[in-house]
């Protein structure tokens, strides 16, 4: 009789503590959705990582190209403004030729990582 109480306790000791680290459970499926929504959970943040890095890629392609014309003597960088979204470069603004307006695009395109120039640029004088 003392055998056969201590092998059923050992048996439950054994079920506990398989139940307590996750190997047995009655709703088995419940570790799945569990993981499942861990990968889910996952790839959300991978998204919202890619997205962050988007947006720290377009502010530094707005800085590099407002540096850019900061440095060139040919163009009135206060006067131009820049704007970056998803690699696309938007410049407006007012210039004084049309050799500051070639020179501020050709700047913007000539910038590493730009997809695409939008030329919104008013020559006035």
């Amino acid at each position: 009789m003392k055998f056969l109480f201590r092998t059923v306790l050992v048996l439950a000791i054994i079920a506990v503590v398989a139940y307590l680290l996750g190997y047995w459970s009655p709703n088995r499926g419940t570790i799945g959705r569990t993981e499942k929504a861990a990968g889910e959970l996952g790839g959300r943040a991978a998204q919202a990582a890619e997205k962050m890095d988007e947006f720290v890629s377009d502010a530094a392609l707005t800085g590099k190209i407002k540096s850019k014309m900061a440095l060139d003597d040919s163009v009135h960088a206060r006067t131009i403004s820049v704007s970056t979204t998803d690699g696309v470069v938007t410049l407006t603004g007012t210039v004084t030729s049309a050799a500051e307006h070639d020179q501020a695009v050709r700047l913007a395109r000539d910038t590493k990582g730009v997809k695409q120039v939008v030329d919104r640029l008013s020559v006035v004088g």
